[in-house]
Parts: C-alpha cells; sequence; structure tokens
C-alpha cells in the first residue's frame, strides 16, 4: 500500500473550507480510496453511494427524499451516471442548516459534467487526482514509474506482464463502456485509432489536418476526438506560449499522454526492454518528465506552456504564475550540454535561468543561466511554486 498522504491532507483542508468538493480523475486512478480513507478519518457519519452499484443508484431514483436529512459527509462516486443530482446537490447546500458536505468523484472533467458548473457555480472547487507520483513512490522506482504508469493496479502488478494485462483491459473498458456512458457517440473502433495513432504523435505538435486526412473527415471531428480524450484526463495538451516577438511562432499545442503506461501499451509495449527498444523512447520519457515536474512544481494546467518558433528555437516547458517564470528543457541523457536555442530562449523570453531535466545522477552548472538537474535529485533541487 502506497500512502498518498499530499493529496489526503490536501483534499482534507479544500473539505474544510467548501461545502462542494469534486474529485476528478481517470477511472482507477484512486479516486475512491482517498475518498473512503477522507471518509474513516472525519468526525461524525459518512455516507458513501457508489452509482455504480444498482443498489445505490436505486436508493437515489428519488434523491431529495435519500439526501435531505442525511448528516455529515456525502461521498457520491461516478457522479457521471447520473448528473440530474446537481440540481438536489444546490438546493442542500444553500440550506440555512448546513447539515452536510459534499464530495463527489468523477471520471470527466467539468466540461463534461456541465450541470455542475452551471448549477453549482459558486459552490463547488474541483480537485484533480493523478496517478502516483514520484513523491509517492520514492525516486529509486523513478523507472517502474515510467515504464508502467502511475495507475495504482498497473504500478503495483506484481509482474510487468500483469501490469501490462491491467493496462490493455482498461483501454477495453475506456472505449467499450466508459465513452458511451457519458453519452459521446464515436465507434469505439474509431476512437481506438484514433487514441493509437496520437501514441505515435508524443510530444509533438498537433497537426488537425494531418489526422483529419487520415480519418476522412473534418478538422472540427478530430478536434473533438482530442477534446474527448483530454476532458478524460487521457491526453495532455500542452499550451503554446506567445511573446511579443517579430519571429513566427507556434500557436498549436503539443500532445501528451497524462499516463506514460497507457502510451507503452498503445505502442505495444508490454515491458522495459520493449520501452528501451522503440524509437518513441526520448518522447516517451519527455513525456513522463514533464508530469513529473508540473506535479512536483504544484503547476495548474493553466500554468504549463511550451514555446517554439518556426527557425527552431524552442522549450520543452514554461511555467508562468504572476510574475515567475521557469523554463525547463528534458534530456534522456547523462552529459546535457547548452545549445545555441537555449541562449535563443533564455533572451528572447527575458529568462534569468533555465533548468535541464537529465538521465544522468548529478546536478551540476552548465554556465551562469543553465543548470543540469538530475532526474533523481528533482524533488531536493527544484522548489515548488509557493
Amino acid at each position: 500500500m502506497i500512502e498518498r498522504r499530499k493529496a489526503f491532507n490536501e483534499v482534507t483542508g479544500l473539505l474544510s473550507r467548501h461545502r462542494v468538493l469534486a474529485i476528478l480523475g481517470a477511472r482507477q486512478v484512486g479516486k475512491t480510496t482517498l475518498a473512503r480513507r477522507i471518509g474513516a478519518a472525519r468526525r461524525g457519519p459518512t455516507n458513501y453511494f457508489d452509482l455504480e452499484d444498482p443498489a445505490h443508484l436505486n436508493r437515489l431514483s428519488e434523491p431529495m427524499l435519500a439526501l435531505r436529512d442525511l448528516k455529515g459527509l456525502v461521498v457520491i462516486d461516478e457522479i457521471q451516471r447520473k448528473p440530474d443530482l446537481f440540481p438536489v446537490i444546490r438546493v442542500l447546500v444553500d440550506r440555512e442548516r448546513r447539515r452536510q458536505r459534499f464530495l463527489i468523484l468523477g471520471s470527466a472533467g467539468p466540461d463534461l459534467l456541465q450541470q455542475s458548473s452551471e448549477t453549482l457555480a459558486g459552490r463547488i472547487f474541483y480537485y484533480q487526482l493523478e496517478g502516483f507520483t514520484l513523491s509517492e513512490v520514492g525516486i529509486e522506482r523513478a523507472n517502474r514509474l515510467w515504464t508502467r504508469g502511475g495507475f495504482p493496479l498497473s504500478f503495483l502488478a506484481r509482474t510487468e506482464k500483469g501490469s501490462a494485462e491491467w493496462r490493455r483491459a482498461f483501454v477495453q473498458t475506456y472505449l467499450e463502456r466508459d465513452i458511451p456512458m457519458l453519452g459521446v457517440r464515436i465507434p469505439s473502433e474509431t476512437l481506438r485509432r484514433f487514441w493509437t495513432m496520437l501514441a505515435h504523435y508524443q510530444g509533438q505538435v498537433w497537426n488537425a489536418s494531418d489526422f483529419a486526412r487520415s480519418f476522412g473527415v473534418g478538422d472540427t471531428t478530430v478536434r473533438r476526438y482530442l477534446d474527448l480524450l483530454t476532458t478524460t484526463f487521457i491526453i495532455r495538451q500542452l499550451k503554446p506560449w506567445h511573446e511579443n516577438l517579430k519571429k513566427r511562432q507556434v500557436k498549436s499545442p503539443k500532445v501528451y499522454f497524462c499516463d506514460s503506461g497507457l502510451l507503452h501499451t498503445l505502442l505495444q509495449l508490454e515491458t522495459t526492454t520493449d520501452v528501451y527498444n522503440h524509437p518513441k523512447l526520448g518522447f516517451s520519457w519527455e513525456g513522463f518528465v514533464l508530469n513529473a515536474v508540473t506535479t512536483h512544481l504544484g503547476a495548474r494546467p493553466e500554468e504549463c506552456f511550451f514555446w517554439a518558433t518556426h527557425a527552431g528555437a524552442e522549450l520543452d516547458l514554461l511555467v508562468v504564475r504572476g510574475r515567475t517564470r521557469l523554463a525547463f528543457e528534458f534530456k534522456r541523457t547523462e552529459t546535457p550540454s547548452v545549445t545555441r536555442s537555449m541562449h535563443s530562449v533564455l533572451g528572447d523570453l527575458r529568462l534569468k535561468s533555465l533548468d535541464i531535466i537529465h538521465a544522468g545522477e548529478q546536478t551540476f552548472p552548465l554556465s551562469r543561466q543553465i543548470r543540469a538537474v538530475a532526474l533523481r535529485r528533482l524533488l531536493e533541487d527544484v522548489q515548488p511554486l509557493p
């Protein structure tokens, strides 16, 4: 069992400040386990509803009658199965006698849970739970986290074969059950082909026209597919940063898998040896480290960017919070070096420093403004955002 102390403390603190808290994240990422731990640790009653359980679903056939007299914490799991609960929750939290706090769990982002943002506007706070992180599993197990991904049952599987089997089953269930349950009408085989094609674009700039030609559909259709995978926490779209320059800058997002284990499954890589021998090795490692850095920093998605010009200058990650700008490059090498592009980035973006996250053992300076930071030293040598 891996202790998720940071997530536990953050959610507990948020519950003390918000009447309605939503924990969002991909299926099987650990939302239910976290919610049960929080419920067990609280004083007072905890009422738990799992909307995948027919008995619990039946209890909520008349939601106002089922919920209005409950006290303490009310946990509703897989809320996307019954979105008509949101107006009832709004009425209950607006009552003068505040008896309840609601912890709702969902496997889709706020854009797919529109009724929550419309009905509970100003009353709900969203918290995104990711898979296991470096700080949770320990830096000595970083390679295992990279190759298997952060889904608990994939990471904790006894063998690589067992981990790969779990991920293949996850993909099938996602396509054949989870997506239709959200009311999305896309044939599972079409979405599988699109998802597999995205795996070969890991770390590259999104080109809707290329995808549209491959599928024989319009740009807006493939854009809808991409947004669907993004709002269900499968794909991460890293937005481009624009600076007031005379240079032509890239304006399309980059595409990364949120979980490196799922990327390897879509690329049909079942073992560590398979990953090491694949031509997408570097892009896979880049996406994994990108997630590790942003999670460690505590950077929100809207604070994270990449930057690139059509002339070739680029930066893998730019984190912007207020006046703070943090710059990162990711190089899967033990001997990183300074490039001409890095000097261009420092000048064009008016940066004070740049960190190169690398696969070696030590952290050391490369120049006055550029530092090489070993991934194994990330948690010690890079300070989280305030």
